[in-house]
């Protein structure tokens, strides 16, 4: 087990917001991305599922890099590894800043998407250390807003920096706004950042991570590459390929299991019908608001010609209804349970149907026309997320709660990377015959509803959840070794757009 040095008690809240400005980094870099977007295609050029790649890579990463995260920290220290990763992802953002080509910029998303699975998990494990049992409820508790505030500003900070154009940077300052953040993180987190010592004899499962991480690949690159390429029976063949290779990583799973190894992903907690539901809910649930997300940002902006701050402006609405309800949410998850997600899930369904409406007309919708939609919209997305994870694990035994929370992060950033793949490939083949509004107004209608189409399947998915929320536990560390995935020994925290 890790053992902490002292923290002076003036110095925790200053180690909590160099923790935050890490996370801020992180959730930025996967909100404001798709403003940038079109900017980023006119400079540097490139086909529409380059386009796609530059979301996707990021989240892609990500969901390999979170299987074992976690397990860095309880090798090397905590705030080894989570200086590191603040270091290298701030160099990584650097890389993107300076991108000179499409895959150029999509080989630092990958790197970046690496080194955030590595910043991320030691952060709730840090504030954990910080914090005594009393006042860590606080602590966690600053969460929310950030998160919240976060995902109001991401759009709008994106498309003020890219029209600013500051010292001619234009969207390569959405990238180069990590460098304070990060040099605040890492001065403040060197001075109040308590230092821990690692577990001997603890070992990374190299084969299952390339095992889950090419498994990832097969699901998500002929989903990006096949509409471009025609899709040619060898991108069928491809797709086919992520079932065995899928197996083969559950196996491994399980052999290690037997032979006294730690697994990555403990596979028992499959067996539990709620679990497995809410890791399909989780899949569904993020790849519907990540792809339909992107699909408005580009909509808007290659649809209808407006500035990437205007833009963001009119998808305003969508992360205002979203803050919100968060609020909400969290006041009422306790007493509504299960009933928060249904009753979010309808909220979005008629966000949506408003939202398709406005894609009937024969005019170019405007932001009056959008805003109250997607407020809907966000505001039922907001109901979700604050109690999603504590619901999905209301069963999950103690001892299975990191593992079970650290599948479903990682879950979560695969689910985002399908529906940037699906999603984007529907929006991009409706409008690929001719980018006029005619095609443009389609391919919302298009995505607009399946993404209708998949909120259905989410509140069928709901039924089999737990009905009430897990009971949040704020007690000692867990037990030396159990420190696999993102939050094990930590409470289960709401999931995140990153």
């Amino acid at each position: 087990m890790e053992i902490a040095t002292e923290t002076k008690k003036d110095h925790r809240w200053l180690g909590l917001f160099a923790l935050l400005a890490a996370i801020v980094m992180n959730l930025l870099d996967s909100t404001i991305i798709n403003v940038a977007l079109p900017a980023i295609q006119a400079d540097l050029g490139g086909s529409y599922s380059s386009l796609q790649w530059t979301a996707a890579a990021y989240t892609l990463a990500l969901a390999v890099g979170l299987l074992t995260g976690g397990r860095l920290g309880d090798m090397f220290g905590r705030r080894t590894i989570w200086m590191i990763g603040v270091i290298g992802f701030v160099l990584a953002s650097v890389a993107c800043a300076v991108a000179w080509s499409p895959d150029a910029l999509i080989a630092a998303r990958v790197v970046q998407g690496l080194l955030g699975a590595a910043m991320i998990p030691q952060a709730f494990g840090l504030i954990r250390d910080l914090f005594p049992p009393q006042e860590i409820g606080k602590a966690f508790g600053a969460l929310g807003p950030v998160i919240g505030l976060s995902t109001i500003a991401g759009p709008v900070v994106a498309g003020t920096l890219v029209d600013a154009n500051i010292f001619g940077t234009g969207w390569r300052m959405v990238f180069l706004i990590n460098l304070p953040l990060g040099l605040f993180a890492l001065l403040a987190g060197r001075v109040a950042l308590p230092l821990s010592k690692g577990t001997r004899g603890l070992k990374l499962d190299l084969t299952g991570v390339a095992l889950a991480g090419a498994g990832m690949l097969l699901l998500v690159y002929p989903l990006v590459q096949g509409r471009e390429q025609g899709w040619p029976a060898w991108m069928f063949l491809l797709l086919a390929a992520a079932v065995p290779v899928l197996a083969a990583f559950a196996i491994h799973q399980l052999r290690r299991k037997e032979s006294g190894a730690t697994p990555l992903v403990d596979l028992g907690i499959l067996k539990r019908r709620s679990y497995t539901s809410g890791v399909a809910f989780v899949i569904v649930f993020f790849g519907a608001i990540v792809g339909f997300a992107l699909s408005m940002a580009l909509f808007l902006q290659l649809g209808l010609h407006n500035s990437p701050l205007r833009a963001s402006l009119m998808m305003f609405a969508w992360a205002l209804g979203a803050f919100f309800a968060s609020g909400f949410a969290a006041s009422t998850m306790a007493k509504l349970g299960r009933q928060l997600l249904i009753i979010g899930l309808v909220v979005m369904t008629i966000g949506l149907v408003g939202t398709y409406f406005t894609f009937t007309s024969s005019t170019a919708p405007s932001w009056w026309q959008l805003a109250l939609p997607l407020f809907a919209f966000g505001f039922g997305m907001g109901m979700i997320f604050m109690p999603l994870f504590d619901i999905i694990v209301a069963e999950v035994k103690d001892d299975e709660v990191g593992s079970a929370s650290g599948l479903l992060e990682s879950l979560q950033q695969l689910g985002s990377s399908l529906g940037v793949a699906v999603l984007g490939t529907v929006f991009f083949n409706a409008i690929a015959s001719a980018p006029t509004l005619d095609n443009f107004m389609h391919a919302g209608r298009l995505v607009t509803l399946i993404t209708i189409g998949l909120a259905a399947l989410a509140f069928v998915l709901a039924m089999f959840l737990p009905r009430q929320v897990r009971q949040s536990n704020y007690g000692p560390p867990a037990e030396e070794g159990a420190t696999e995935g993102l939050v094990t020994g930590e409470p289960s925290v709401a999931p995140t757009l990153a």
